[in-house]
């Protein structure tokens, strides 16, 4: 290059990641059997380290959200595929790896199948929630096996019926994938969170999220319905209950997911719209499949019964929380709520951009919002502090944020002037 001519930038060469078509060891023999699960469970014992774990469920086709395939690996065991529908009771493995750290990848969706089998961690490490502390861009395992390990994994079994039997060769590859390289990644995630100076606050979250509660059952669950919100009258919402509770009732029987039987954009369309007899029924979406016309009769006696109740055992339109009101709400309602909230969600963005992760992980959202409808009298920051304890928040987050919180809560009240 001539003397004093201009340097000209040469981008660093793109490097594709590696695709991950096939395990290192091959595909294992799916455990099926008592004998096949207690050699399983002797091979992971004998096995050292940390155990990658996984499940799969039929989220979508079966009723329920029951595991139908558990995946481990483990250091001198190798990968191992088990059947929990011919092998339901699965304590023996978890006997077996009692005294190891498992590894899972947005665990608080496995757990709890996991734990119908009988297996529960005594120690965790989620990768997914390492990868948000860690404020990485995407936290979804292959983005982030790709990102962190340069190796891309398959696509395109995620949302399978995993209830089907036999289960196709290929799914298995998928399944014994997904565990391959698990312990791999918690390894760079380690070493990153301690580099950041973040390992101690991973341990609250991990441990917070093996210690969860099951969560008691939704007093009337019929009000997650979609596009329920359009529906106003107590009258509609009663139809809305009865076909809700119809279709569970039947779903549950056949073990198929309540969706597949009935969508909820079709009991609330009856509901806004109730047709005038049975016949009319089939000619509403939804309603006029094959299977749903054999029963026509019986959908017709729910919304026949919701019909026929007397006022006083019709549902509320709104149903009491001890909850803050929506957010929409707070302006008119408590305008000076609305400024504590404005405050409150300005610290905690600050926060967040500061130690680069979602603001959602550095404080929950509803923690935020009870603070700010409902904060301690007066404010300190030791109250902000014990308050948010009280709502969940790990040590970690209440070091974090009760002193940035404590000042806007108090910046936000209005100025006391002198008479």
């Amino acid at each position: 290059m001539p003397l004093g001519a201009p340097s000209v930038s040469v981008p660093e060469p793109v490097i594709a990641p590696t695709p991950l078509l096939r395990p290192a060891d091959g595909v294992p023999a799916l455990v099926t059997d008592d004998a096949r699960l207690r050699a399983a469970a002797g091979a992971l014992a004998a096995g050292a380290g940390p155990i990658a774990v996984d499940a799969e469920r039929a989220s979508g086709y079966r009723y329920g959200q029951r595991a139908y395939l558990v995946q481990l690996r483990r250091a001198g065991t190798g990968t191992l595929l088990v059947d929990p529908v011919a092998c339901p009771d699965l304590t023996v493995l978890d006997d077996a790896l009692a005294d190891g750290e498992w590894i899972l990848h947005a665990a608080s969706q496995d757990l709890p199948c996991l734990a119908e089998r009988g297996m529960r961690p005594r120690e965790l490490f989620d990768t997914e929630l390492a990868g948000r502390l860690l404020g990485l861009p995407r936290v979804g395992l292959g983005p982030m096996i790709e990102a962190l390990l340069g190796v891309s994994l398959q696509k395109g079994h995620s949302a399978a019926d995993w209830s089907r039997r036999p289960l196709p060769e290929n799914w298995l590859v998928y399944a014994a994938l997904d565990v391959e390289l698990l312990i791999d990644l918690r390894d760079v995630l380690e070493e990153r969170l301690r580099a950041a100076g973040k390992l101690g606050w991973a341990r609250q979250e991990f441990a917070a999220v093996r210690d969860a509660p099951t969560p008691a059952p939704r007093a009337e669950p019929w009000r997650r319905t979609s596009g329920i919100h359009r529906v106003h009258n107590r009258r509609r919402l009663a139809v809305i209950r009865e076909l809700w509770t119809m279709r569970d009732e039947i779903a549950r029987r056949r073990d198929i997911a309540p969706g597949r039987i009935l969508p909820d954009a079709a009991i609330v369309s009856v509901a806004a719209n109730p047709p005038e007899d049975a016949g009319a029924l089939p000619a509403t979406a939804g309603f006029g499949d094959r299977a749903n016309r054999a029963i026509v009769e019986r959908w017709w006696s729910a919304i026949a019964r919701a019909r026929q109740l007397p006022d006083a055992e019709l549902p509320a339109v709104q149903t009491g929380s001890d909850g803050p009101p929506p957010v929409g709400r707070w302006a008119a309602r408590d305008p000076q709520a609305a400024a504590r909230l404005t405050a409150a969600r300005t610290a905690v963005a600050g926060i967040a951009e500061r130690v680069e992760m979602p603001t959602e992980n550095v404080l929950s959202p509803d923690a935020v919002r009870r603070l700010a409808w409902r904060p301690p009298a007066p404010v300190t920051e030791a109250a902000v502090a014990q308050m948010l304890r009280e709502y969940g928040a790990r040590p970690w987050q209440v070091d974090l944020a009760a002193a940035s919180l404590d000042a806007g809560l108090r910046g936000a009240e209005p100025a006391v002037t002198g008479g």
